[in-house]
């Protein structure tokens, strides 16, 4: 129908735009990138190196976050009837990787400095420098967090939590650096190292164990199932029920099947437009990104009933 053609080409439109936020991440990944080298040389501080480490996996991520949504916003064609949107995982799950990745360079090199500690130099310059960074990634995460969670892209989301690890660590590894320049304990360098490169561990776990149940199909939310049900409801009253209600989740895309019982005297037509006004109001409770598949079924019909757990 013309209005399902509209929504759908709205939602390739608003999939599409999303590349100029991971644009956005290349170029602060970039930039912090810059920043941290410059104050790691400055204080041959292991862990502000262990910081521009993690900032080197922010920009791989941020480039296979703009490839997989620029794929992710393609249209459905013959190869891939459902579209692409399951692409978005691929960036998640392997920016989850590259963060467990991260972490083991970061606690190699800080293994290292804990058995020869070194003297920091010119702290308060490395330190400032570092700052700056941090509000970087500050910015531009709050940024993509709000355009991911608005947008539903775990992509932007995976993104946005990765940066928003940054500046958590950061803030770790400034701490520590500066209590370790000001009171000689050059031992504390190497292990905030190692407590940053910890911390980063369960976010890349986390990210990773999101992106598996979304290839495996996962239901909807809980929150999301409650919105159906009372769409269903309203129909209740007319006469109408439900059964066999599946729902999968593939990144922003949401598909859901359903069998829709209706008296068995009616007519062909009035079932059909029960079942295109059930459809137009799932998609208006949910959103646009939805695929509502729907199956008629006589209630009286005693067959009806036999395909209630069947796997279709």
């Amino acid at each position: 129908m013309p209005h399902k053609e509209a929504e759908h080409s709205d939602w390739l439109k608003n999939r599409a735009s999303l590349t100029r936020f991971a644009w956005l991440s290349i170029a602060a990944a970039l930039a912090t990138i810059a920043l941290k080298t410059g104050a790691y040389l400055l204080t041959d501080s292991v862990g502000l190196l262990s910081d521009a480490l993690e900032s080197l996996v922010n920009l791989a991520g941020a480039v296979m976050a703009l490839v997989v949504l620029t794929i992710a916003a393609r249209p459905a064609d013959e190869s891939h009837v459902y579209g692409h949107s399951k692409a978005e995982y691929f960036a998640s799950i392997t920016e989850g990787l590259l963060i467990l990745g991260a972490a083991v360079g970061i606690i190699s090199a800080a293994a290292n400095r804990l058995f020869q500690p070194r003297e920091l130099e010119q702290l308060g310059l490395g330190l400032g420098v570092s700052i700056i960074a941090s509000a970087v990634n500050l910015i531009v995460a709050r940024i993509l967090l709000r355009a991911g969670r608005e947008r539903r892209s775990i992509t932007l989301e995976a993104d946005a939590q990765h940066l928003m690890t940054d500046v958590w660590t950061s803030a770790g590894v400034i701490g520590g650096v500066a209590i370790a320049g000001f009171t000689g304990w050059n031992v504390l360098d190497p292990l905030v190292a190692i407590a940053v490169a910890l911390n980063i561990v369960w976010t890349g776990i986390q990210l990773v164990g999101r992106s598996v149940s979304g290839l495996m199909d996962a239901a909807l939310p809980d929150a999301e199932r409650r919105l159906i049900e009372t769409v269903m409801e309203k129909y209740d009253k007319m006469g109408v029920s439900f059964h066999a209600l599946r729902t999968r989740q593939a990144a922003a895309r949401r598909f859901i099947s359903v069998h829709i019982l209706v008296p068995g005297n009616w007519t062909v037509h009035d079932a059909h437009h029960i079942a295109e006004d059930f459809e137009f109001d799932i998609r208006k409770a949910l959103g646009s990104a939805v695929t509502v598949f729907t199956h008629i079924e006589p209630v009286e019909d005693e067959i009806s009933m036999d395909d209630m757990f069947l796997d279709r």
